[in-house]
């Protein structure tokens, strides 16, 4: 029996997501967006349907997914907590990718209450960074530390930010401003974001920048670990350019005066980065990540390595970063629809990793689609 998606939001992940469940013979697919120029190239997809509509409206979602076996949700930051909420309310299993700043936790109860299970952070970090985690800390009679690098980068730098943003520079921009939260000796601290610079050796990447940034998220009251660390990663230069724009003004979110007319900062600076911030046809990038858990497995104090490298599809043209956010989120959206995984409650995949086959699937179906994983498992003297 064929069953129903229905995806919220279709910019470059939103649309990866769309092209990979229409794939699937035993789904049908709605696009929904509110730009017609993000859903026009998706409206001759096999088993797709597009529907433009106002997704910032939350009583408008509750209505609109009602019919659907499972919804996915790849909206900005700002409207993710609710979207969530409105799905919640409509009693629809859901799969999220959204970064939002609030804390999606707060929702379980209303979720466990009408029996929904909402998986949130499902990108590539958070979301894969989160599964690994937490899988290895199944694993350990005791964890010590997890760290979790991770980063998009355009393969060509230039001057003079070295980057470019494969979603929404607001949300790029989110990640350089929010606090952030982090473990030191078993308790949370808050630091500044881009702080804590150290320079990092890859396999054919070369050196990179590691800053920290707020991508722990949930694992900090989920996980029981002394040490975890999130750090961004960029080429060398990018992040102290950010540090002079941040600390000048330029991400401020308070409303100042120019000549009569009341703006705030980071609107502006949104519109002018998106320029020079936006990946041109054909323009090849890349995602690393790298995830490090250590502790005690029987007599042996070990750590676990997880290495993760993605390119831009020619064949499709597909981004990295929309590869590696959006299909563990399609793979977890099928288990959902056809009911393969049905636990109540907001869960972030620290939690998911509890159930070890969803592990093995998730690894072995992005293998399938050429996301390859390489996996360690080294003494620690």
């Amino acid at each position: 029996m064929t069953k129903k998606a229905i995806v919220l939001g279709c910019g470059r992940v939103g649309a990866t997501i769309v092209r990979d469940l229409a794939s699937d013979s035993a789904l049908s697919v709605t696009a929904t967006d509110v730009s017609a120029e993000n859903l026009e190239p998706l409206s001759d997809v096999d088993r797709v349907t597009v529907q433009q509509v106002d997704l910032a409206d939350e009583q408008r979602i509750t209505q609109l997914v009602g019919s659907y076996d499972v919804v996915v949700g790849a909206l900005p930051s700002r409207l993710g907590f609710q979207t969530l909420r409105a799905v919640i309310d409509a009693g629809k299993p859901y799969c999220d990718i959204s970064f939002m700043p609030e804390d999606a936790c707060q929702l379980h109860g209303r979720a466990v209450d009408r029996g929904v299970t909402a998986l949130v952070d499902c990108g590539v970090a958070p979301g894969l960074s989160n599964l690994m985690v937490g899988h290895i800390h199944q694993k350990l009679d005791r964890t010590d530390r997890a760290a979790i690098y991770v980063g998009g980068m355009p393969k060509a730098r230039h001057w003079p930010f070295e980057y470019k943003a494969p979603f929404a520079p607001s949300d790029v921009i989110e990640e350089y401003t929010r606090p952030v939260r982090m473990v030191e000796r078993g308790k949370i601290v808050v630091k500044s974001p881009l702080t804590e610079p150290e320079l990092l050796e890859f396999d054919g990447i070369g050196t990179l920048e590691a800053v920290l940034t707020d991508g722990l998220r949930s694992l900090i009251e989920t996980l029981d670990i002394p040490v975890m660390v999130e750090k961004t990663l960029r080429y060398p230069g990018h992040f102290e350019l950010m540090r002079v724009l941040r600390e000048t003004g330029f991400f401020s979110k308070e409303e100042i005066d120019v000549d009569g007319t009341m703006i705030r900062p980071l609107d502006l600076s949104s519109k002018l980065l998106f320029s020079n911030w936006a990946f041109q046809p054909g323009e090849e990038e890349f995602t690393v990540m790298r995830v490090d858990v250590e502790g005690r497995e029987g007599d042996q104090d070990v750590r676990y390595s997880f290495r993760l490298y993605d390119e831009y599809d020619r064949s499709t043209g597909t981004s990295s970063m929309a590869r590696t956010t959006g299909f563990p989120a399609t793979i977890l959206a099928r288990l959902l629809a056809f009911g393969e995984f049905r636990k109540p409650g907001v869960l972030p995949l620290e939690l998911v990793a509890q159930d070890g086959g969803v592990v093995d699937h998730m690894f072995a179906q992005l293998d399938v689609r050429g996301v390859s994983i390489q996996r360690e498992r080294v003494a620690v003297p």
